[in-house]
C-alpha cells in the first residue's frame, strides 16, 4: 500500500522556521520531520511514498536528491584534478518516493486528486506531513480492510493541557481536578486508508479534503473511526517543535520503534 504524504502547507503558524523551507522538512534530530514519518511507516512494511509538495517543494526535491550526502560520510577527492566524490558506508532505506508539485495554493482536497495517476486502482493511507505518532499502520489497514467502508480515519483524543474546571448549569463552580484524557474531544490525526473511488469526491483545486469530500462519505456512512490511543503530537508552533525534539533528544521518542 502507498502512503501519501500532504506536505504542501505554507506552515504560517511555525513561521520562524517555515520561511526558509516547508514545514514537513523542519528538522527533529537533524533529520526532517518528513523522515521520521516514513521511517515509522515502513517499520509496518510501506516503502512506496508519494509527497504531495507544494510550498518550497524544490527543497523535499533536492533533500531526497542528495539522500547519500545527509545519511553517510562522503570523501571530496580533488586530488586528480576533478571532482570525485566516495560516499562511505551508505545506509540505503527501501524507499520508493514519488515527490509531486500540486501547486503553490492548492487546497488539500486539489493536492490529493493531482496524485491519482501515482495511485492507480488500489487502496492508499493518506497522511499529514507534519505530526509524529506510535499508530500501529497495520491495525488501520486491517481494520480497513475489514468493515469494508469507502475510508478510514484515524482519530486521537488530544485531551487538554490545562486543570479543569467543574461547574453547574447556574455557573457556580463545583470541584477544580486534574485534567483526563477523557476531557477533550476525538480529532482527525491522518492515517486515514480509502479506496480509489475516494477521487470521484474531490472536484478541483480548491476543495479543502476535510470539508465537502470526508462531509459526504458522513453522509453516505461510508467513513469509520479508528482510535488511536498512544502517542501523537503535531508540530503547528514552535513550542510543540521544541516538544517533540526534547523527546527525541531524550532517547524515550515513542515514535521511534525502528532500530539505529
Amino acid at each position: 500500500m502507498k502512503l501519501v504524504i500532504l506536505a504542501g502547507g505554507f506552515g504560517t503558524r511555525i513561521s520562524e522556521e517555515s520561511v526558509f523551507k516547508p514545514k514537513p522538512m523542519i528538522e527533529i534530530g537533524e533529520k526532517p520531520i518528513l523522515w521520521h514519518i516514513m521511517k515509522e511507516a515502513a517499520c509496518f512494511g510501506i516503502n512506496d511514498f508519494i509527497v504531495c509538495a507544494g510550498y518550497k517543494q524544490h527543497v523535499i526535491k533536492e533533500w531526497f536528491a542528495d539522500y547519500f550526502l545527509h545519511t553517510s560520510d562522503v570523501t571530496f577527492d580533488f586530488t586528480k584534478g576533478q571532482d570525485d566524490i566516495i560516499v562511505h558506508n551508505k545506509h540505503i532505506e527501501k524507499w520508493r518516493v514519488t515527490v509531486v508539485d500540486t501547486g503553490l495554493n492548492t487546497m488539500t482536497g486539489g493536492r490529493i486528486k493531482r496524485i491519482k495517476e501515482y495511485i492507480g486502482n488500489e487502496p492508499f493511507m493518506l497522511t499529514y506531513g507534519d505530526a509524529v505518532c506510535d499508530v500501529n499502520i497495520k491495525e488501520v489497514i486491517e481494520f480497513h480492510k475489514a468493515h469494508g467502508k469507502m475510508g478510514t480515519m484515524t482519530m486521537y483524543n488530544f485531551g487538554q493541557n490545562k486543570g479543569v474546571v467543574e461547574a453547574n448549569k447556574e455557573g457556580i463552580i463545583q470541584a477544580f481536578r486534574e485534567k483526563s484524557d477523557f476531557d477533550g474531544d476525538l480529532i482527525n490525526i491522518g492515517y486515514m486508508v480509502f479506496q480509489p473511488e475516494i477521487f470521484d469526491y474531490i472536484d478541483g483545486d480548491m476543495i479543502t479534503f476535510e470539508k465537502e469530500p470526508l462531509n459526504r462519505l458522513v453522509a453516505e456512512k461510508e467513513l469509520v473511526g479508528y482510535i488511536h490511543k498512544g502517542y501523537w503530537q503535531c508540530m503547528d508552533t514552535l513550542r510543540e517543535k521544541n516538544q517533540i525534539e526534547d523527546k527525541w533528544n531524550s532517547g524515550r521518542a515513542p515514535w521511534k520503534i525502528w532500530e539505529d
